[in-house]
């Protein structure tokens, strides 16, 4: 196919500046087709960015035949039922994050992906970001040696500010969002890790809720033993003062050590000879590296840059933290 041809469901907030944008600026690909249930909002959007037609119905834009890729960006509630639409109607198909609610749904959306014999890519875009691409340099090149252990605090306020406003906050609704805000947070860390170090050996962990403010947890805690004998520890609340806040990764290496945050822009590494720090500023449209990825493996002409089946596993490492109480 000459053109990758998108329709969007669910044009809300991270449609708007970090995905969106980039489908009419990505070499190869547009935006032809949005829908939203509310058909004001939908229009609005089309209005703004120059799309041509919105709906305010999935059916309807899953049958249209100006399409051959659908972006699904509604909570994750809905990421099977549409996913499954979208292929059984002969689209590839592009999920944001989380894939699904949890492991069980994930596997069934790997199941009709095959069954398909089309495409999916996940959205873990940070796999293409060039911050992230660095660290995995100073990883494979032993710029701190053989990789020990890694460190991830995720510390955040009630209502954390990595989190855009929204209307609704479906993301402590775990019927919506599969839990609260780890599983609209963590998916990005989590997956960086199976990036960087490859296949888990093991993974368990343990949540609760400790403020009772919303109906999800609040505070995770869970270790993966890499079968490349790496271990990874991660400690998430979302219920710290405001002066404790933090969102770091620390990579221990027997060398030194490499340390960034997952919503910032520094990488800093450290050596007994040598301290560096580096600043790496975000594309604008911070999926479009990621979208261009995708829509080269949409034409055929690359490897998939986040298949269904690593997010499974992210899915099951998820699911090994949360559901133990």
């Amino acid at each position: 196919m000459s053109t990758i041809n998108w329709g969007i469901i669910g044009c809300g907030n991270v449609t708007e500046k970090k995905s969106g944008p980039a489908f009419k600026k990505v070499p190869g690909s547009d935006l032809v087709a949005v829908m939203r249930r509310d058909a004001e909002k939908a229009a609005d959007y089309a209005a703004r960015h120059g799309v041509a037609k919105w709906y305010s119905d999935a059916t309807e834009l899953l049958g249209d035949k100006d399409l051959n890729a659908i972006y699904i960006a509604t909570p994750p509630a809905s990421h099977l039922d549409y996913a499954i639409q979208a292929l059984q109607n002969g689209f590839n198909v592009y999920v944001e994050k989380p894939v699904t609610r949890n492991s069980a749904e994930a596997r069934a959306m790997a199941a009709a992906v095959k069954e398909s014999g089309h495409k999916l890519t996940v959205a873990h875009y940070r796999r293409a970001l060039p911050m992230f691409l660095k660290v995995k340099e100073l990883i494979d090149t032993k710029k701190i040696g053989d990789i020990r252990t890694v460190q991830i605090r995720m510390w955040q306020a009630r209502k954390p500010k990595l989190v855009a406003d929204v209307e609704t906050n479906w993301r402590v609704l775990p019927e919506l969002s599969g839990g609260g805000y780890f599983h609209d947070l963590a998916p990005h860390q989590l997956d960086l890790m199976l990036y960087y170090f490859g296949e888990p050996e093991k993974y368990h962990g343990f949540s609760l809720n400790q403020s009772c403010s919303t109906p999800a947890d609040d505070h995770v805690c869970g270790q993966i033993l890499f079968k490349n004998n790496v271990v990874v520890n991660g400690s998430w609340c979302f219920n710290v003062a405001e002066s404790e806040t933090t969102d770091t990764c620390e990579i221990i290496g027997t060398e030194g050590k490499i340390t960034f945050p997952f919503f910032g822009n520094y990488i800093t590494w450290k050596t007994e000879t040598e301290e560096e720090t580096i600043t790496i500023t975000h594309p604008e449209h911070i999926q479009q590296p990621f979208i261009t990825k995708i829509v080269a493996y949409f034409k055929g002409d690359g490897p998939n840059p986040c298949a269904i089946d690593d997010a499974v596993v992210l899915m099951d490492i998820i699911d090994a933290f949360t559901l133990n109480k």
